[in-house]
């Protein structure tokens, strides 16, 4: 809440968690739409509650940046430190993923063409049903990993030389990604995705729906959705693979 000064009134957290708490949430859903269906909505928001008090408390009335612009910060930083101290997704699964990326990538060299699930199931010599199935335990995996850019010896992380001083709120990783050609290489990218694949990208990052929604769009299961998403992503990694291989160098 706010003094008749118009100042943040840090008297009163439980004031201060009511009145952002739809922020939290808010910022908590957009999260989970990308993440595993074993992480639970209810744990991002308790720990996005923590990080608005942290920054309630943190806050300086003079500073140049809104309160809600340095609360999303301190809100979406606690919530991934979360992730990150419980390896929401296991390191066995990000090699997976990274597999299952290199499978369709040679495929595609060898056939010049995108391939077929037939086709990428048989580069890792598993069968179709084995194949869709690993589609399904990697649903959730990114299509960049914060540590695809800690191949160096220093001591801070990628993420930590690009969060350091009050410039960062303007200069976020993902800011860096889109600079420049790999903005473009990601659309070319996405355009060479079969049509079907296309269409679910759209429908989840675009539309914002989640993954029942889009089975009824797409006329298939919500398992089948999300074989489909990772599939999709599996691409878009192969593709720019050598991008994000420059970039975190």
């Amino acid at each position: 809440m706010y003094t008749a000064q118009g100042k943040i009134d840090k008297s009163g957290p439980s004031a201060m968690l009511i009145q952002y708490a739809p922020l939290v949430r808010r910022l908590a859903l957009q999260m989970i739409a990308k993440l595993p269906a074993s992480v639970e909505l209810d744990d991002l928001i308790q720990v996005g509650m923590l990080g608005l008090l942290e920054a309630a408390g943190r806050y300086q009335d003079d500073q140049s940046a809104k309160f809600e612009t340095y609360a999303t910060q301190r809100i979406r930083g606690a919530m991934l430190d979360e992730l990150r101290a419980n390896d929401w997704v296991s390191r066995g699964l990000r090699q997976s993923s990274r597999s299952v990326a290199s499978a369709v990538q040679a495929q595609e060299n060898k056939r010049g063409r995108a391939p077929t699930e037939g086709e990428i199931a048989e580069q890792l010599q598993m069968s179709l049903d084995s194949y869709q199935h690993l589609l399904q335990e990697i649903h959730g995996c990114q299509l960049v990993y914060y540590d695809d850019f800690d191949h160096n010896e220093q001591d801070n992380n990628f993420l930590d030389r690009q969060n350091q001083g009050e410039a960062s709120l303007l200069n976020e990783p993902l800011s860096q990604l889109l600079k420049g050609d790999f903005r473009r290489q990601l659309i070319d990218a996405i355009e060479r995705l079969p049509e079907r694949e296309r269409l679910l990208l759209s429908l989840y990052y675009d539309e914002e729906l989640n993954l029942r929604e889009i089975g009824a769009v797409m006329e298939v299961t919500q398992s089948r959705v999300c074989q489909l998403h990772s599939q999709a992503i599996s691409r878009l990694r192969a593709s720019l693979s050598e991008s994000i291989e420059t970039m975190a160098n």
